[in-house]
């Protein structure tokens, strides 16, 4: 019985290990370098499969106990328009190496003037952008190889907004999903995920029902 309990103990830690590179691929998705904010949502998205997979090498260990457990929670996923978005969005990452992404910007106020708001430009600065594909503002930078970087800043909210969604997100006239940006999306996807953890660990390691 100790043995049952170690074992189905370290699969939960695996899984709970699983769930917090997740949250750190969250951490980058939200955080102010923007270079590593496609990497953190292709990490969040991977590793948050791979969650649900660690799950259910528990039904080594419990057998009927399991399926009791995760039959149900199982059907929930299914039916449930966010958590099959993920599945499906792990999948291209897979297959087909993309994220389909879109951004829109809403621009409330700018002008040239407002340009000494981001502070000097870097050496090499050319053209000044808002809202590229991975949502940063900043300048583009020549540099001595002929090449061209992006240098990034914040955008003050005053000046405009920069959004992205999840273009291809089929059920986008759910009232749960629709109009959610990316991070409103993958925060909610990591609380259920969390959720789905929490439960399996108080039933069959601290002895809930």
């Amino acid at each position: 019985m100790d043995d049952q309990k170690t074992q189905i103990d370290q699969i939960l830690t695996r899984a709970e290990d699983a769930l917090r590179t997740a949250r750190h691929g969250f951490e980058d998705l939200t955080g102010k370098d923007k270079n590593r904010r496609f990497s953190g949502l292709r990490n969040l998205i991977v590793f948050g499969r791979s969650v649900t997979w660690i799950l259910q090498n528990l039904r080594s260990s419990l057998d009927k106990d399991f399926d009791q457990w995760y039959g149900p929670e199982q059907e929930k996923m299914r039916n449930d328009p966010l958590m099959r978005y993920f599945v499906k969005a792990r999948n291209e990452i897979e297959k087909q190496g993309k994220l389909n992404i879109s951004t829109s910007v809403h621009i409330s106020s700018f002008s040239t003037g407002d340009l000494g708001r981001f502070g000097p430009p870097p050496p090499g600065a050319g053209a000044f952008f808002i809202g590229d594909s991975l949502g940063g503002t900043g300048w583009e930078v020549k540099m001595p190889n002929g090449s061209s970087e992006k240098y990034y800043v914040e955008l003050p909210s005053d000046i405009g907004e920069v959004t992205q969604h999840f273009h291809n997100l089929p059920e986008a006239q759910n009232p749960e999903l629709k109009d959610k940006s990316v991070e409103q999306l993958c925060e909610e996807y990591l609380r259920r995920l969390d959720q789905l953890v929490g439960q399996a660990r108080n039933r069959f390691v601290s002895g809930g029902s």
